[in-house]
């Protein structure tokens, strides 16, 4: 694992690294015109809609998933008792969802972050994850690399702040934050590492944002449907059915979010997406979204067509099992 290549500024204790053209950005913005190169990167232990994620985008053969990664997390409700532990716990399941997978995976599954930019005191982390990223992104190659960020942002951080360069050659594409209108960006995932999510919303890096509440809750479904459309399913149609019934109490009117299909759905299909491009906000320490015209541009998710999607999804889970 090769060392941290810290190549950024810290100027009053703000990340500033070399502009990037916004034109260039704004290209790397838009969604892929068919088959494109991905990775994913997961804290696939958090909760029970990465390991759908992993599959709908498995299934999916304009999707060249290149590596999958573990990214970490903390939380009490899955009994973690650390960042790191969350990743090994993620990097397991990825790889239990593999073996279950009706459609083979052969590339590698890597390890992520140990801990986060925040506690490294806004170092970059070193990890197999984000030398993966810096390594890929530089290979030549004819369009842009993707990468599925559906959890903490250390990973991708820690890569920019590796390697600056990456910038001009990547999409990343993250679930986190509230809507703009809740004025917050109170979110898991972006909570999970402040310092990452600042890194990423301040590097220049084309970013789009799929918020989790009011754009990817959409993605609601219910044991009914669950029953009705991935119980039976081969091994994997009942492992990620058991996973659900595990994790949400059943009662009348209940449903689930399967936030995390959501930007892998963006890949598939930009239809099903309503988006804007507008300057990215800083992210501040009171978790406060603040607009300033003149930052780079940045595409928001504003709405997801829910029916689409779901379709799509049970659709190639039935073909494949």
């Amino acid at each position: 694992m090769s060392k941290p290549r810290i190549c950024c500024d810290i100027l009053g204790g703000v990340m500033t690294l070399p502009p990037i053209d916004h034109a260039t950005t704004v290209d790397l913005l838009e969604p892929p015109d068919g088959a494109c190169s991905v990775i994913i990167d997961t804290d696939t232990w958090n909760e029970v809609d990465d390991q759908f994620a992993i599959i709908h985008a498995l299934m999916s053969p304009q999707l060249n998933i290149e590596t999958i990664q573990a990214a970490g997390f903390h939380a009490a409700v899955r009994n973690t008792n650390s960042f790191e532990h969350g990743m090994e716990l993620s990097y397991e399941e990825i790889e239990r969802v593999l073996e279950l997978s009706p459609i083979s995976y052969e590339g590698p599954v890597l390890h992520g972050s140990r801990q986060t930019i925040a506690a490294s005191g806004g170092e970059p982390v070193p990890s197999e994850a984000a030398d993966n990223i810096i390594s890929r992104a530089m290979q030549e190659r004819d369009g842009t690399l993707y990468v599925l960020a559906l959890g903490a942002l250390t990973n991708v951080a820690s890569a920019i702040l590796m390697e600056p360069r990456i910038r001009e050659r990547v999409c990343v594409v993250a679930l986190g934050g509230w809507p703009y209108h809740a004025a917050d960006f109170r979110d898991f995932n972006f909570i999970q590492d402040m310092a990452a999510a600042q890194a990423v919303f301040d590097s220049g890096v084309a970013l789009v944002q799929v918020t989790g509440f009011g754009v990817s809750e959409l993605l609601s479904t219910t044991r009914w449907e669950m029953v009705e459309q991935v119980k039976g399913r081969g091994k994997i149609g009942d492992y990620l059915f058991q996973l659900y019934e595990d994790f949400v109490k059943e009662y009348p009117g209940r449903g689930k979010p399967i936030w995390d299909i959501a930007p892998v759905a963006w890949l598939l299909n930009s239809d099903w997406f309503r988006t804007h491009v507008e300057a990215a906000p800083i992210l501040n320490d009171d978790l406060r979204y603040i607009r300033q015209a003149t930052r780079h541009p940045m595409r928001i998710v504003d709405w997801l067509d829910r029916s689409a999607i779901f379709s799509d999804f049970f659709e190639k889970l039935h073909r494949n099992t």
